[in-house]
């Protein structure tokens, strides 16, 4: 199983790994990730690789298993099974992943809709919401700017997957659902005791307090079905 440096420490730019395999497909499954992978509506991080005489470009990270791979943005002459390399992140999109996705968590503070998809961009967001109406651009803006400004802190835990089953209102996602088999669930939680206001299940990077999230400002608001409706955000 594969050392999630990304969850460990969300602001980690660089770290030292071991290549442990190339897979058939010219991936480089590593001991510890510092490569946040696809999934979640998150894109995988971006990057390079260095070791002794080499260096590599990284596309992105995918899940394997219980392991990620890094994906090599181009062919190239890839680091033997056991060298010493050390992962560094293109840090200016992954920080702005981070931003994006806690924004989109306050999103669904501020609309309390079922949430049918979303994606994530290092500059903007959006997510679709089960929501026949919509809703007052100007009152959404002053409500996220108002979170923002209050510079909640952004924490994580976890709880077992039976507790979660006893607690379904946790999960806002309808298109995405939490991961299972390991015995526990990681929830971000948004403002603490009684100022929490937000808490579910989530496997991405987020920024340790909304305040970090800076500017935001509302894109299009966009019908896509009967009841569904897109809302973008921007940083």
């Amino acid at each position: 199983m594969t050392r999630l440096l990304f969850r460990e420490d969300p602001y980690l730019r660089d770290a030292p790994a071991t290549v442990e395999s190339i897979t058939p497909e010219g991936g480089v499954r590593v001991d510890a990730a510092l490569f946040y992978p696809t999934g979640g509506g998150q894109p995988g991080d971006s990057g390079w690789l260095d070791w002794e005489g080499g260096r590599i470009e990284i596309a992105t990270a995918v899940k394997d298993g219980d392991d990620m791979v890094l994906i090599p943005a181009e062919p190239a002459v890839l680091p033997e099974p056991g060298t010493k390399v050390v992962q560094h992140l293109d840090w200016a999109r992954r920080w702005g992943h981070m931003r994006v996705h806690t924004a989109l968590h306050l999103l669904s503070v501020v609309l309390p809709f079922p949430v049918t998809g979303g994606a994530i961009a290092a500059d903007r967001g959006r997510l679709d919401f089960d929501m026949p109406e919509a809703p007052e651009a100007e009152a959404v803006d002053a409500a996220l700017a108002e979170l923002v400004a209050a510079d909640l802190s952004v924490t994580e835990e976890w709880i077992s997957e039976a507790a979660l089953d006893a607690n379904p209102a946790l999960v806002k996602t309808l298109s995405v659902r939490p991961p299972r088999g390991a015995g526990q669930v990681r929830l971000i939680r948004i403002g603490r005791g009684d100022r929490t206001v937000d808490l579910q299940p989530c496997g991405g990077t987020h920024v340790a307090a909304t305040g970090e999230i800076g500017g935001l400002s509302l894109g299009r608001i966009e019908k896509k079905g009967r009841i569904n409706r897109r809302v973008t955000l921007h940083l």
